[in-house]
């Protein structure tokens, strides 16, 4: 004999009775309140299988008949072409000016805007969150070049403070000095795209060291050096 299941309108426990005492009325075994029992035919249905045995109807209420592809962040290749562009005609300039076309902020700064917003776009692609919609197009580009905008400010950040003779060669001035600026860049890569904070350090850090061998190629000195 099949059974029938039963929720109290009072106490809302619920349990189940013989199918005997459909359509009779008793009391809930936990707090009294007149219950009836319903008939097999008044039972609800949480669900009609033919109806989600698919995958479940659309807003529309078409049937669903596979998973929804989400789609992801690809990098087309006109941007792959101006990252690598980017990166190698910075590599290139570096080169060959050397510190003779590097030698002063005036010429430094432009050339480390142009690079740095490609470069944020770069490490992205690698380092997004997988279960978030990925940003692509102009909010990707834009996001982008705010983030790397960012990141050549930390730059000039740094120079002023090794100019100030609060940074220097000795490493242990390092450990006081570089961490607040690793924590800004982490934080605007957080920002400009929803990276946790450990991706976004690792965001910065990749930035930081691309440049890093940028100026080491370019045979800047650091601030320290020339003052």
């Amino acid at each position: 004999m099949s059974s029938i299941l039963v929720v109290c309108p009072g106490c809302r426990k619920s349990f189940k009775v013989s199918e005997k005492f459909a359509g009779q009325t008793g009391n809930c075994p936990k707090c009294k309140h007149p219950i009836k029992v319903p008939t097999a035919q008044q039972e609800v249905k949480v669900h009609a299988p033919q109806a989600f045995a698919s995958g479940g109807k659309t807003v529309s209420g078409e049937l669903i008949t596979k998973p929804i592809a989400r789609k992801e962040v690809k990098v087309t290749p006109v941007a792959a072409t101006v990252i690598a562009g980017a990166a190698l005609l910075a590599l290139l300039i570096a080169w060959i000016g050397g510190n003779r076309l590097f030698s002063s902020w005036v010429v430094i700064a432009p050339v480390l805007a142009l690079i740095s917003p490609p470069l944020a776009l770069a490490a992205y692609t690698f380092l997004r969150d997988d279960e978030l919609e990925p940003y692509r197009g102009k909010a990707l580009y834009i996001r982008a070049a705010i983030c790397g905008i960012v990141y050549a400010m930390l730059w000039g950040g740094f120079e002023f403070v090794g100019a100030q003779g609060i940074l220097s060669a000795e490493m242990w001035t390092w450990l006081f000095v570089v961490p607040p600026f690793v924590v800004i860049g982490g934080l605007a890569a957080l920002a400009a795209f929803d990276l946790d904070f450990g991706n976004g350090v690792l965001h910065y850090s990749f930035y930081a060291l691309v440049t890093i061998a940028l100026r080491a190629t370019a045979k800047v000195p650091w601030p320290w050096a020339q003052s």
